[in-house]
């Protein structure tokens, strides 16, 4: 009994003693590198000899303690590397590369160089011309006007007034509408050159009454055409109270009286008046509209009268014819 418990003693020290040197390995104590001594065990009734197991010896635990490491038993911790910032590791996940920002618009910077100014619209073009018009169709037709003597001043490429004034003029002698536009009709007249006729033999006036047209004749040849306003028919009343008819009196006259500049008279103004019968004349006008108007005078353009008086077409003593 007494060998029994002897025994368990001894083993009981011997496990300390194992413990006790892993202990030290573990802390990584210098001093824990020797031998360990293991506590006597001997007693009062055991001999003097170590305590022997069943070979009958002990060995005691040789070389140095740190190289010996217990099944199950966790060795020194290896020293901790920090990653360093940017590092990657095998194990480590990549990060997701971040989109590149987008590229901010830039806003174009204007020109330096000055856009030419828009032309203005022209104005469209029409099937037929009319007064306002303007460009090298209303030339031309100018031009052809004035070759069958149809007057209009000079010939500029605006339709104005004078040109309204031949336009009327054309339409009246080849009895067509009078509307003062050039359509396929009035262009027809000009291309067949229509020319009015004269029984006038010699120099002077001829106004047709029907047609509203004054011929200015030489030698029996009608040189120039223009538009004219005559007796419109309406009643009136003259300045000595008598209600009389807007009328021209037909009949060959000549000239007696002429006024050079305005002429101001009870029934209105006339411009550069060529008196040939009474208180009736040939003279300028602001207004020659395309029927009879006047109270029995012959209107024409104040530029048509400055032309007759610049050219002495009716002089004194000259021929009027008004039929």
């Amino acid at each position: 009994m007494a060998t029994h418990t002897a025994r368990r003693t001894a083993t009981a020290a011997l496990a300390a003693g194992l413990m006790l040197g892993l202990a030290a390995c573990g802390t990584g104590d210098s001093s824990a590198g020797g031998p360990i001594a293991l506590p006597d065990t001997s007693s009062s009734t055991t001999s003097g000899s170590a305590t022997s197991s069943t070979n009958g010896s002990t060995a005691s635990p040789s070389g140095p303690s740190a190289s010996t490491t217990a099944p199950g038993t966790v060795g020194p911790a290896s020293p901790t590397t920090t990653a360093q910032p940017g590092a990657t590791t095998g194990t480590s996940k990549p990060k997701p590369t971040t989109a590149s920002p987008k590229p901010t618009p830039t806003k174009a910077t204007p020109s330096q160089t000055k856009s030419p100014k828009p032309k203005p619209p022209t104005k469209p073009e029409h099937a037929d011309l009319r007064s306002g018009d303007s460009g090298p169709r209303v030339l031309k037709l100018q031009q052809e006007l004035s070759a069958l003597g149809y007057w209009l001043g000079e010939p500029d490429g605006d339709f104005g007034h004078l040109t309204q004034q031949a336009v009327w003029a054309l339409q009246k002698t080849a009895g067509i509408s009078r509307d003062g536009r050039v359509g396929p009709a009035t262009q027809r007249a000009i291309d067949k050159g229509v020319r009015p006729s004269t029984t006038l033999r010699g120099n002077g006036v001829d106004i047709n009454l029907k047609r509203q047209i004054l011929m200015i004749v030489r030698d029996g040849q009608v040189r120039y055409t223009l538009n004219t306003s005559t007796g419109g028919g309406y009643k009136y009343t003259q300045k000595d109270g008598d209600v009389v008819t807007a009328r021209t009196p037909k009949g060959t006259f000549s000239v007696y009286y002429t006024v050079d500049g305005k002429d101001e008279g009870f029934l209105g103004d006339m411009w550069r008046p060529r008196y040939f019968n009474g208180g009736y004349a040939v003279h300028g006008s602001p207004s020659i509209p395309a029927h009879a108007a006047s109270h029995g005078c012959a209107r024409v353009s104040n530029a048509a009268m400055n032309m007759i008086w610049a050219r002495n077409y009716m002089p004194k003593g000259s021929t009027v014819i008004v039929r």
